[in-house]
């Protein structure tokens, strides 16, 4: 009985990390697709802040990198 749900999982598992490994390299081809027509590093670096922004209060993160900017 345990035998049987171990195998279902692993074959769901595997399933879900191939289907990652596509999407991972979808993903990659999207970056090579567009790494002549705009600088990939800043975008990815816009894509995280924007990410973040998304979970944090964005009035205390401007205050918080506006201090830091005038650290450096």
């Amino acid at each position: 009985m345990v035998k049987a749900h171990v195998q279902e999982l692993v074959e769901k598992l595997q399933r879900v990390e191939n289907e990652m490994k596509l999407l991972q390299e979808d993903r990659r081809h999207m970056f090579d697709d567009y790494k002549d027509k705009i600088d990939i590093k800043a975008f990815k670096a816009a894509w995280a802040i924007a990410k973040k922004r998304e979970n944090v209060n964005e009035i205390e993160l401007d205050s918080i990198l506006d201090t830091l900017m005038t650290l450096e």
